[in-house]
């Protein structure tokens, strides 16, 4: 007997669950989402990897080995350049993860039997990218020295790499990862703290309450926005320190310029949340609606992957996540020692989505509260 009120309840709770559309939204569409998103976004394969080639040789050698980089799916020559002054740009720049130096007596090294060697600069911003790239080009000069000893009957291998890695000397994944950490938790509380102030007052039922006080509504979303910005401001300040005192990740830049995009990530970050607040009736959609988007917008800013190796239609839905933009900020700060100038093309985009964000959420409120 007590099975069948067991299983009465559970009937219960399957047409309640069932019968709310809310419900049914987030049963079907949050796995589609994230299933979409996870299987063309999430991936360690690095396909088009961009590079640029300096060849100083003329001999036919060079030009065979530069070949077999340019017909590798996971090479793309970018650039072909002529002089030491445009290698450190390229890098900068991001516009290419490596450049391949071939000093100007290769061919003649190689034909007199003796090891040349290949300069290899690699962008060591990402360290997992970065290793993936290199371990994929040594491939192919292991392939050209096998090719080359079996022709030429040699003893020693014709080419030899020597990698210089730029911004992260030993490649160490902490440095990549823990300044991204600082994005992603910042993003978790200042969200998850938005995303139920509003929903809280409905579900306690003090939300009608609130609305006949003095306060106007623009009064009442600013005491709303204030607690996201001022957690994730000091969730942020302190994940920095431990970055810099416990992890020992280097910080190199302008941290009043690191503080300027943070406060613009947290504007966008908690108008979002006060959007997904505004759309809930009760708490549990307010987390379920904050992770909803929290899980594309991990996958999306390169925290982990990298955002060149997504297809085009899904980097183009990257620039609609203001996290991509603070892991460049936040990596481009402690990492490569970036100001002012170099962040700013970061800054904007931030500022943008978050009006936008606060403007619809505003909107959203007043709707709502008719």
């Amino acid at each position: 007997m007590r099975l069948q009120r067991v299983l009465a309840l559970v009937y219960k709770e399957f047409l309640a669950l069932l019968r709310d559309k809310r419900s049914r939204f987030v049963l079907v569409v949050p796995p589609i989402v994230q299933l979409v998103v996870f299987g063309y976004a999430a991936t360690f394969d690095l396909e088009n990897v961009d590079v640029a080639v300096y060849n100083e040789d003329a001999g036919a050698l060079s030009r065979e080995l530069v070949a077999r980089i340019a017909g590798s799916p996971h090479f793309r020559i970018r650039a072909r350049i002529d002089r030491d002054e445009a290698i450190a740009p390229l890098v900068d720049e991001r516009r290419v993860l490596l450049v391949l130096h071939i000093g100007p007596r290769f061919s003649a090294e190689v034909l007199a039997g003796r090891n040349a060697p290949v300069q290899v600069i690699l962008d060591g911003r990402n360290s997992n990218t970065a290793m993936i790239a290199l371990n994929y080009l040594r491939a192919i000069v292991f392939a050209f020295n096998r090719d080359w000893l079996r022709e030429a009957r040699g003893s020693a291998p014709p080419a030899r790499l020597v990698v210089r890695v730029w911004y992260n000397e030993n490649l160490s994944s902490r440095w990549f990862i823990v300044p991204g950490i600082v994005g992603l938790l910042t993003l978790v509380v200042s969200l998850v703290v938005t995303a139920l102030s509003v929903a809280r007052e409905r579900e306690m039922g003090t939300f009608d309450q609130l609305l006949v006080t003095p306060l106007t509504p623009s009064e009442i979303l600013l005491g709303k926005i204030l607690p996201g910005l001022l957690v994730g401001l000091a969730q942020a300040t302190l994940v920095l320190l431990l970055a810099v005192w416990w992890f020992e990740v280097p910080l190199r830049g302008s941290i009043p310029a690191l503080y300027v995009g943070l406060l613009l990530f947290l504007f966008s970050a908690v108008g979002i949340g006060l959007m997904i607040s505004s759309l809930s009736a009760t708490q549990q959609q307010a987390v379920l609606g904050a992770f909803l988007f929290l899980v594309p917008a991990v996958i999306l800013s390169g925290f982990a992957t990298p955002i060149a190796n997504m297809p085009e239609v899904v980097q183009w839905l990257t620039y609609l996540d203001p996290l991509r933009y603070f892991l460049l900020v936040v990596r481009g700060v402690f990492l490569e020692g970036a100001g002012w100038a170099d962040l700013w093309p970061y800054y904007w985009p931030m500022a943008v989505m978050g009006v936008l964000a606060l403007v619809a959420a505003g909107w959203l409120f007043r709707h709502r509260s008719q």
